[in-house]
């Protein structure tokens, strides 16, 4: 077969298909993946049983006619069709050539690509949920159609993860896609305590590093490449898992709730408590002096009763705090006290000299950061997780997307690294409660102005932004320096709110004090006003009488006329009087100067 012949027809494409002769097959295989996207085309090579032929042929071969092949498998199935050559061989097939590491790069992209078109499968309607992986013909669809491959190559998600740093742009787009479909999957099927146990191992193997390292680089403007919507993607469902999070409520009934609250009280290092003795009856002073104890037999251990407000809770019953927060709340609570064991355990340390109410609560603070960084990345503004993956956001095979400086600001690095964030923002608002002598009814006003550092600092990041860069700007933010951008926001909502209303009053008042300085200076002019004046003696033969003669000095007096066309004036030699009824009047200054003749 020629590569410019005409299309060949759909038999002789299936003896080539079936040939021994490798040359052959490839070429076959190679006309394959542009026909197949032709449905007409398609639905004749699937009546000739060509996906019979196309599995064996995935089965068996190596090289450029394996990487064909899948590329035709892959152009049936987005398709919609042809699922019965995909069973557990052909994904076994899938999961081993990408988690290889030796295979050509065409190979793997096309595997890649076959296994997020079986994850990211939706059953028929008619199928029924419940049988979405009993038969034969919907066994390949979600995460547990490919667990047993993985179950197989148990290095395959390491393998999965460390593609997002390949030089190969298109490879890193279908091994997001398949990070993405594997979260989707387990999210929407996993069971609430399967989801977060996948998420975790995904996290372990630095899939947030991966990503981050795609949002900051070039690639990720490119509004054309699959890699940025698989990105956005990514991003998309990182919102999703942390509104999860915050809806899941904690409970005192879940295990892995009470051993997170048991985690952040050993990490503070508290000291034992020594419960109080029982004492002997009758005994005991109204002054406050305490008996010898006696030790309380078969008595059970109690509890400090301020195990809990010692951390930073309202109440000695923490878990209805995390109302707001749900299990989010707690996690970001546990992570902060694992990622500073010795500055928390030395906080409370601290606050154990300070009187109570100037102690900082850090479990409060920790929950209001929480939400602070939940507001500002509008995580509520994601649609819920059916929504989000019925709507098309998050579904699929993900493709280009439209508009690079879009795409460039819609692209946000630095959510993926809530821990950090959470981190550096609730050491902020310990330290501008130290530096501002704050107590516990300044606790709202410590947390707005969190709230705008959050939102200059991090909001004035761009996507190329190192966390470390913002840390360090947390880190160093002044008190003063926060409450000026508080005043400046303050400044800001006066004007949205008030611009239009202030703008007509200043205007209006420029005018009325313009008009009102004007009638007080005719009435100044209409009473007169005197002004001493000096008149130098004039010159003789050339000689400056001046030298020998002093000048005189004079007063003259001014007046404006009733009708405000004149001025009228006088020279006098001393002022007749200082009390204004007393003044000249305007038939005694016979010096008149129109004001028409004032051109300045």
């Amino acid at each position: 077969m020629d590569a410019n012949d005409d299309p060949p027809s759909v038999s002789s494409l299936l003896l080539s298909l079936t040939s021994d002769s490798d040359p052959t097959q490839k070429l076959a295989v190679f006309r394959l993946q542009t026909l197949l996207h032709d449905p007409s085309f398609a639905d004749a090579f699937l009546q000739a049983q060509g996906a019979r032929a196309l599995r064996a042929c995935i089965i068996d071969s190596q090289g450029n006619t394996l990487a064909y092949a899948l590329g035709s498998l892959n152009a049936l199935l987005e398709l919609g069709v042809g699922w019965e050559a995909v069973d557990s061989n052909v994904i076994g097939r899938a999961v081993e050539l990408a988690a290889g590491g030796g295979g050509l790069v065409n190979i793997v992209r096309n595997a890649l690509t076959l296994l997020v078109l079986v994850v990211s499968r939706v059953p028929d309607e008619d199928e029924g949920e419940e049988r979405v992986y009993e038969t034969a013909a919907t066994a390949a669809t979600g995460f547990r159609a490919i667990k047993p491959a993985l179950d197989a190559h148990p290095e395959f998600l390491k393998s999965l993860v460390g593609r997002l740093s390949a030089s190969d742009h298109t490879l890193c787009a279908n091994a997001l896609q398949l990070v993405n479909a594997l979260m989707r999957d387990a999210v929407l099927y996993g069971g609430e305590s399967e989801w977060p146990k996948f998420i975790k191992r995904l996290q372990d193997l630095g899939v947030i590093g991966g990503v981050g390292m795609l949002m900051r680089g070039e690639a990720a403007g490119d509004s054309s490449s699959p890699l940025a919507g698989a990105i956005l993607e990514f991003q998309g469902l990182t919102k999703v898992l942390l509104r999860k999070w915050r809806s899941v409520g904690v409970s005192p009934e879940v295990v892995e709730h009470k051993r997170a609250l048991k985690t952040v009280h050993l990490l503070s290092r508290p000291e034992r408590f020594a419960a109080p003795a029982e004492r002997p009856q009758g005994e005991g002073g109204a002054n406050g002096d305490e008996p010898p104890a006696v030790p309380r037999k078969n008595s059970r251990k109690q509890h400090h009763p301020s195990k809990w407000r010692r951390l930073g809770f309202e109440t000695e019953s923490p878990f209805w705090e995390f109302d707001e927060t749900g299990y989010l709340g707690i996690m970001d609570l546990v992570d902060y006290a694992r990622r500073n064991e010795s500055a928390y355990h030395r906080l409370f340390l601290e606050q154990a000299a300070q009187p109570v109410e100037q102690r900082c609560p850090l479990a409060r603070a920790s929950l209001g950061v929480t939400l602070v960084l939940y507001e500002h990345f509008e995580i509520d503004e994601t649609a819920d997780v059916e929504n989000f993956f019925s709507s098309g956001t998050g579904g699929g095979h993900a493709r280009g997307v439209s508009g690079g400086a879009v795409v460039g600001r819609a692209l946000k690095p630095l959510l993926l690294q809530w821990g950090r964030l959470h981190t550096a923002a609730l050491n902020a608002f310990l330290r501008l409660w130290k530096l501002s002598g704050a107590e516990a009814e300044d606790f709202y006003k410590i947390e707005e102005l969190v709230r705008i550092i959050v939102e200059r600092i991090i909001g004035g990041a761009d996507r190329k932004t190192e966390v470390g860069k913002i840390e360090e700007e947390f880190r160093t933010v002044s008190l003063e320096t926060a409450r000026a951008w508080q005043m400046e926001g303050l400044e800001e909502v006066y004007q949205d709110a008030w611009g239009l209303h202030l703008e007509a009053v200043r205007e209006q008042l420029y005018h009325e004090s313009l008009q009102f300085m004007r009638e007080q200076r005719i009435r100044c002019l209409l009473e007169g006003s005197w002004f001493p004046t000096t008149i130098s003696p004039p010159t003789q033969n050339g000689v400056d009488a001046g030298a020998v003669q002093p000048p005189s000095s004079t007063y003259r007096f001014v007046r404006l006329h009733p009708n405000r066309r004149t001025l009228h004036y006088s020279d006098f030699t001393s002022p007749i009087s200082t009390d204004p009824s007393q003044y000249p009047e305007i038939e005694a200054l016979p010096q008149i100067l129109e004001l028409s003749a004032i051109t300045s």
